[in-house]
């Protein structure tokens, strides 16, 4: 064989293993199996689920606000047993209706790797859903699965939305109860910062006695908004708050701000701020209607930049929550 021969050869096996291995490729996210350890009452409408496995070792998270899918008992009670190895989303259209695990999005709250647990706070509403009927009934030793971010994965997985530029002067967090796992680990984030900003809070929750003590900097400003006490409807503290309350930078005289139509915003239910400065960042999540109505105010009224706000519309009303 002729140096040049060889010389070929021995590049396209070595292209062959490369393309073997780009398929070989971990996904972003994987299934994991986890066991129910713990639950801890947090408040009336809040517990905190302690879940443990070796397969928690396979989970990594990126940020406070990091989300993640749980599979919860099909109609007919069947818990998940999907494949941890293999397509697990096709393995769960394959079963019966009845046998189908629905999914609900959460955060998670904790991620340790000695022991191995996971924290997820749970919104306690009831059995009108399945993951509130299973978080109300479940005791230690219930199983579940997961769909985590895989720390084989060397990429970013995405999955969540706070990222603040470097230096941060001011911040805004606003959200309802299913937004309070994510607030509380942000706020948790910025007690580390150096230059400690500005962080001024708004947290609606149905009761007075859900307002929980937070780690946070001693001078972060947080305002609890109990509806109970206010006697309100859900999402009306918290546009009263966007629209009387926060703290806002001057709008850019310099710039023409884009209103925001109804029409337009009810096909957007999730914006992701891209600052180009570090002077204000905004972070907004709970009911997609009350989260697109602070929208339109905070952009079409207070001539804040879109690009600095992080809007999610987390779930409808008239929906179940889980």
């Amino acid at each position: 064989m002729s140096s040049a021969t060889s010389l070929a050869s021995s590049l396209a096996n070595g292209l062959r293993k490369l393309v073997g291995a780009g398929a070989q490729q971990p996904r972003s996210y994987r299934l994991i199996n986890v066991e129910l350890k713990q639950r801890i009452d947090l408040s009336p409408s809040m517990t905190r689920l302690v879940f443990g496995g070796e397969d928690i070792a396979q989970a990594r998270t990126l940020a406070p606000d990091q989300r993640i899918k749980l599979l919860f008992p099909g109609a007919d009670g069947t818990p998940a047993q999907l494949p941890v190895d293999g397509d697990w989303q096709a393995a769960r259209r394959q079963l019966p209706t009845e046998q189908q695990p629905p999914m609900r999005t959460y955060t998670i709250r904790a991620l340790r790797m000695q022991p191995a647990e996971m924290d997820v706070d749970f919104v306690l509403h009831g059995v009108n859903g399945p993951a509130s009927a299973w978080a109300t009934h479940a005791r230690p030793g219930d199983r579940l699965q997961m769909v985590v971010p895989n720390k084989a994965y060397s990429g970013d997985p995405g999955g969540y939305e706070w990222l603040p530029p470097a230096g941060i002067g001011k911040v805004l967090l606003m959200g309802d109860e299913t937004a309070l796992p994510a607030i509380a680990g942000i706020l948790e984030e910025l007690q580390d910062y150096p230059d400690y900003p500005d962080v001024q809070v708004f947290i609606e929750v149905p009761y007075e006695s859900d307002c929980i003590d937070l780690r946070c900097n001693p001078q972060t400003r947080v305002n609890w908004l109990p509806r109970d006490v206010l006697n309100a409807q859900h999402g009306e503290t918290l546009i009263h708050a966007a629209r009387e309350l926060a703290e806002l930078p001057p709008a850019n005289s310099g710039r023409r701000p884009l209103k925001v139509s109804e029409r337009h915003d009810a096909q957007r239910l999730w914006d992701t701020a891209a600052p180009a400065d570090n002077h204000f960042y905004a972070w907004v999540a709970g009911e997609s209607a009350t989260v697109m109505s602070i929208r339109r105010h905070l952009i079409n009224e207070r001539g804040q930049e879109r690009r600095n706000l992080t809007l999610m519309g987390y779930w409808r009303l008239g929906m179940s929550l889980g």
